[in-house]
């Protein structure tokens, strides 16, 4: 049967003994093998629970949809007021240290949440993480020179990553798996208001007040979500996990403490090195390129899942899709802005713009997989998302010809979107379904790693094909392209946005096989796969 074929839904799968391990609940409030008929007066007490909303969960949905909606708003304004900054503390050649400093130190945050949250709980990642991202915003805020606006960055970037992973913890322990769909798609909806707003906000504050508030102004407003969510946290998923439920689990990787946390600083110095190297296109860069190389590939294999870029079944492609579908969507859109800009000859706002449906539609894909009634058809609709995906970013170049009309990119971003918004929101549910409540923080936090690592990995080769087919003269192009003589470096966008376009179809088959056929589980004692 193919794969996209409506036919019968498929049975919800059955955990069972794998690799020597005995079966795990995967939740707090569920078990991963079948679970007995509910006991009576159980749809009741459901009901009395309401949903995400209800008031059971009401304060604590609030308060942690708010803290990612204050993240997610910092996420998209300061990209507005970087530049000003940059140019204020005479910091212009370290502009993307300043990106790069953030990225690398949240992966380390990632690894540390995850390991910390699995043995004592969220609250305190979670709590540490906040006031971290807090500092760190402070620090670029009152910075007088780029190196201590960089170290600012720096922090907040592991102040992101400890909250990310926390609250992945927090969704695990506290909601049970029926209401863990919604609560994700709640998380993806309140990306939609920043992603329209915050840039227009941090520009208006940048040129009336000055960029540093747009660093200052983040600290105090989250002071209110922290008073709503951290009692309900710590009522409801504080202390470690039961402790008669053994560690390790099926398709995971039950690594010390010390050496996870080992293999997360190779990981951070590996993925900081690339990132040098990448911005200095030079023999000498090959250098810290390889040397970078060899610290991120024995780390990113210590720390995904066993059998992650062989796809294998259930988590490990779970894991595997995330990291290619953002990544290669991620990627592509960083060009889109240019290419409208210097190709067809869009002003700045017009061409961002372009791009701002997305964040309803990718609220609205988020939204049609939280639904019960398509929880068994989850993975069919992320198969199809990621065809959404690929054809959103093949269509993109075609703007290139002067015949295609430049609406189409909008049109085409937002069914990729929309696509995006299944696949994003549905790894997550189904990472949580296939983690043991003791592997929650350490799961969660390779999702992560495969998203981010991604997202920079494949950043850095499109940037490395666009330099490479003479994209750095786009800018000297952008004068001809305003007067209708746009075309002269159309091969440098084509050779980004093809190889994500291939990234995102080989997705779908990935995408095929993020469920864990029940029956045909590998029987007891069966050695564990390779990687």
């Amino acid at each position: 049967m193919s794969p996209f074929d409506p036919g019968e839904p498929d049975p919800v799968p059955v955990i069972t003994e794998s690799a020597g391990q005995p079966a795990h609940p995967k939740g707090s409030a569920s078990s991963a093998v079948r679970a007995p008929a509910p006991a009576a007066g159980a749809a009741p007490a459901e009901a009395a629970e309401g949903g995400v909303l209800g008031p059971a969960y009401r304060s604590l949905s609030i308060g942690i949809v708010s803290v990612v909606l204050l993240i997610a708003f910092e996420a998209t304004a300061v990209g507005t007021a970087m530049p000003v900054a940059a140019r204020e503390l005479d910091g212009v050649a370290l502009y993307a240290f300043a990106f790069s400093g953030y990225f690398t130190t949240s992966l380390f945050g990632m690894v540390l949440a995850g390991q910390w949250a699995d043995r004592q709980g969220p609250l305190k990642p979670l709590a540490l993480g906040i006031l971290a991202f807090g500092v760190g915003l402070v620090l670029s805020g009152t910075a007088g020179l780029m190196w201590l606006f960089i170290l600012g960055r720096a922090v907040q970037g592991l102040g992101g990553g400890l909250v990310i992973v926390a609250l992945y913890v927090v969704v695990s322990r506290a909601y049970p798996e029926r209401l863990r769909p919604a609560i994700m798609a709640a998380f993806a909806a309140s990306w939609v208001v920043p992603s329209v707003v915050g840039p227009l906000a941090s520009g208006t504050v940048t040129e009336h007040l000055g960029w540093r508030w747009v660093f200052l102004g983040v600290p105090a407003l989250v002071l209110v979500p922290l008073a709503l969510a951290l009692p309900q946290i710590r009522r409801r998923a504080s202390g470690p996990p039961p402790a008669d439920l053994p560690e390790g689990g099926p398709g995971t990787t039950a690594e010390p403490r010390g050496r996870r946390i080992r293999l997360a600083l190779m990981i951070s110095a590996g993925a900081g090195l690339l990132q040098y190297a990448a911005q200095d296109l030079r023999w000498l860069s090959l250098l810290p390129a390889a040397l970078g190389g060899a610290l991120l590939v024995p780390a990113v294999l210590g720390l995904l899942p066993r059998g992650t870029y062989r796809a294998a079944r259930g988590l490990p492609s779970v894991v595997l899709l995330r990291g290619m579908a953002a990544g290669s969507f991620i990627a592509a859109e960083s060009f889109v802005p240019l290419m409208l800009v210097t190709q067809r000859g869009l002003s700045p706002t017009l061409a961002g713009l372009s791009l701002a449906a997305g964040g309803a539609t990718w609220a609205l894909g988020s939204f049609i997989q939280s639904r019960a009634r398509v929880a068994p058809y989850r993975h069919r609709l992320m198969a199809w998302g990621m065809v959404l995906v690929a054809a959103a970013i093949a269509t993109a170049p075609t703007v290139l010809l002067a015949a295609v009309p430049v609406w189409i990119v909008a049109v085409a971003w937002g069914f990729g979107c929309l696509g995006m918004g299944l696949v994003i929101s549905a790894t997550s549910v189904l990472l949580l379904e296939l983690s043991a409540p003791q592997e929650a923080g350490s799961n969660s936090a390779a999702l992560q790693i495969s998203d981010g690592l991604s997202n920079v990995l494949l950043l850095a080769v499109g940037g490395a094909a666009f330099a490479a087919m003479g994209g750095g003269a786009v800018g000297a192009a952008h004068g001809a392209a305003t007067t209708g003589g746009a075309g002269a470096h159309t091969g440098a966008f084509v050779v980004v946005f093809l190889p994500m376009a291939v990234v995102a179809v080989l997705g779908v088959w990935v995408a095929t096989r993020v469920r864990r056929p029940g029956p045909a589980a590998p029987p007891a004692g069966a050695p564990a796969p390779g990687r």
